[in-house]
């Protein structure tokens, strides 16, 4: 397998769809020795699971992973990935999924091309629910994202004790993929930047422009490895699937 920089895109008129993996981070809470997205996990890594699921997706025309410029590691953790990397992670999420799309742009995508953005520790996303997000998607101009609605009850916490009980209704989970449009999306964190604004994933920063992302349902086994105990229960799934 090659890793050889890929000649960059003619303009064409039909909008791509483009993968884009942040995967610079490290994953603190995980309670591992390296980064999370490395550990191993069913007869892969963390983000092998992942890739592996996007590369399912037919519609999707290359996967992007952006990896922090320190990384030394990810050839040799997914040795089968045939996609796009770029070493120009950034100390925040929205900081790499910025130059991701900056390296998006120079490999020639399109404003208006569509980019899904995927955590590359939500390592239990399936092909379907991805088209499913695309067939959502496609047709319009904003974009959305996978979520679920909230089931629990939610408590506002304060000093270790309960606050108040906080409504759930309309309450939804947000997940990942997220699906906008290149050149939105890229205004978006930017005027975020600006700002300030603490964006935790890519609809927040599209909210605050005063859009509305269409919410597309997606099983709460779309989950991200976050927590040590989270690496057991995707082991199960994963060798039960």
């Amino acid at each position: 397998m090659s890793y050889t920089q890929p000649v960059t895109e003619p303009p064409r008129a039909s909008p791509r769809l483009y993968g884009l993996v942040p995967c610079a981070g490290y994953g603190e809470r995980a309670g591992t020795v390296g980064p999370k997205q490395y550990e191993a996990l069913a007869g892969s890594t963390v983000v092998g699971h992942t890739l592996a699921a996007l590369h399912q997706v037919a519609r999707l025309h290359r996967v992007l992973v952006v990896l922090s410029p320190a990384d030394k590691v990810f050839e040799s953790c997914v040795p089968q990935f045939d996609g796009w990397v770029t070493r120009t992670g950034g100390v925040t999420r929205a900081d790499s999924v910025a130059a991701g799309l900056r390296e998006l742009v120079e490999r020639g995508a399109q404003p208006t091309d569509w980019v899904l953005v995927h955590d590359a520790a939500r390592c239990l996303i399936r092909a379907e629910w991805v088209d499913a997000l695309i067939d959502a998607c496609l047709d319009e101009d904003i974009g959305g994202l996978l979520a679920l609605p909230v089931a629990d009850t939610l408590k506002r916490e304060r000093a270790g004790r309960v606050e108040s009980t906080v409504d759930r209704a309309q309450m939804w989970q947000a997940q990942t993929p997220q699906m906008f449009r290149l050149g939105l999306l890229r205004d978006a964190l930017a005027s975020a930047a600006r700002s300030g604004a603490n964006v935790t994933d890519e609809a927040s920063a599209i909210e605050a422009m005063g859009h509305a992302p269409r919410l597309v349902r997606c099983p709460a086994e779309n989950f991200k490895v976050t927590f040590p105990p989270d690496f057991a229960l995707a082991e199960r799934l994963l060798r039960t699937r």
